[in-house]
């Protein structure tokens, strides 16, 4: 599966150095970050610092190393928060857009973790 990533995206710039962040969490293979715009009281954004464009794509080429490490992160965050809802939090979500259908807004996966509030359904029901 070929995927062209775009080193230009806001992203890279961030892991490069080049745009600041408001960094949550960072190990070797992700870094994580608190939204600019949040959609909850608890919206993270977790990125792996390898140049992968989609879930799809971090799955099928991201090294064993890189994908422990971003979902051991992630894990990391959540318990950290206080949102696990086997610790006697009250639950999160997490959501990785991709494509124009899944409306990827930036062309480096990441993903959301959304927390702090009732979140609702995920999809409206089509009419």
């Amino acid at each position: 599966m070929a995927y062209a990533y775009d080193d230009q995206n806001i992203f890279a710039k961030i892991l490069r150095g080049e745009i600041p962040n408001d960094t949550v969490m960072e190990t070797e293979h992700t870094l994580a970050f608190n939204d600019i715009a949040p959609q909850a009281p608890v919206h993270v954004l977790v990125i792996p610092k390898g140049a992968y464009v989609t879930f799809d794509h971090f799955c099928a080429e991201a090294s064993e190393a890189e994908i422990v490490d971003f979902h051991r992160t992630v894990a990391r965050i959540c318990a950290e928060k206080g949102i696990c809802p086997g610790a006697g939090g009250d639950g999160f979500r997490v959501i990785s857009n991709a494509g124009v259908d899944g409306v990827q807004e930036v062309p480096h996966y990441h993903l959301h973790i959304l927390a702090g509030r009732p979140l609702g359904r995920m999809l409206a029901r089509a009419s």
